[in-house]
């Protein structure tokens, strides 16, 4: 296992790498929701120019094997690059950030801005400020300058615009339901389920942000509702056995897309229920 003296020891390695201005331990680990099996998420938080064969050359001789750092969009428009590595035995996943990125993502936070962009690996699209979210999270383990302090004050604790403008977003999930009805009435099983997906994960998006609550991806997403300190409704068990139980036939169709749009939703501040 890594320990943490280990970790800072690997993010000083990296630290010498010029261009690189923060390492910190991100993902569940950071959060302290991790599993045994879980791997290590390290965020390099990096200028533009930073030096990608010096981070392959500093990983390299923590696995004694060649590594490949991928270029910035190698992993698509939203993941600055990065390399999955095996470290003692233990997956290390390194992921750059570009600084000036973060930076821009932290402010929109903050003025209660965001949007999903289509990334590979999330189906719902990447939610831009989850950067903002990254940094607000994670365990700073090398930050010479307060960079990552310096963003984690800015956007702690939740920014209250952003929250609202996440209650405000729920108005798609009638919008979404009521297309779902036409492809129920079709029978069109895949329509449906993706439609009813999109919606519940909304809420729970905005069901984390009525908690004040950072999300930085979609795994894990709708479970986690049922963990946050606030009452929920039962949104989890109710949203899950929505999902699981769609049917096939336009009957069976159209009592699920029912079921749907009964999951509880967040309220908003004056107290009404979102519609």
């Amino acid at each position: 296992m890594l320990d943490e003296g280990r970790l800072r020891s690997m993010a000083d390695d990296l630290g010498r790498v010029p261009g690189v201005r923060a390492v910190a331990l991100g993902g569940s680990r950071a959060r302290g929701t991790h599993r045994p099996d879980s791997d290590i998420d390290l965020g390099l938080y990096v200028d533009a120019d930073v030096d990608r064969a010096g981070i392959a050359r500093v990983a390299s001789g923590w696995t004694g094997e060649h590594v490949e750092v991928a270029e910035r969009g190698g992993w698509g428009p939203w993941v600055d690059g990065g390399a999955w590595l095996i470290v003692d035995g233990v997956p290390v996943d390194l992921i750059l950030r570009d600084v000036e990125r973060v930076t821009e993502q932290c402010a929109r936070a903050v003025r209660g801005q965001f949007a999903f962009h289509p990334q590979p690996g999330h189906p719902l699209g990447f939610l831009d400020v989850a950067y903002a979210g990254e940094v607000a999270t994670s365990v700073p383990l090398r930050d010479p300058d307060g960079l990552l302090v310096a963003l984690a004050r800015g956007v702690t604790p939740y920014p209250d615009a952003l929250r609202e403008a996440f209650l405000a977003n729920l108005w798609q999930v009638d919008f979404l339901l009521n297309a779902a009805m036409k492809g129920a009435k079709a029978g069109d099983v895949a329509y449906v389920s993706l439609c009813g997906t999109t919606t519940t994960m909304l809420t729970a998006h905005g069901w984390h942000a009525a908690a004040g609550t950072w999300v930085t991806n979609e795994k894990g997403l709708v479970p986690n509702v049922a963990r946050l300190p606030i009452d929920t409704g039962g949104f989890s068990a109710a949203a899950a056995a929505a999902l699981g139980n769609l049917g096939t036939s336009a009957k069976e169709l159209l009592a699920a897309v029912g079921r749907l749009r009964e999951l509880p939703r967040p309220v908003s501040p004056e107290g009404s229920e979102l519609v």
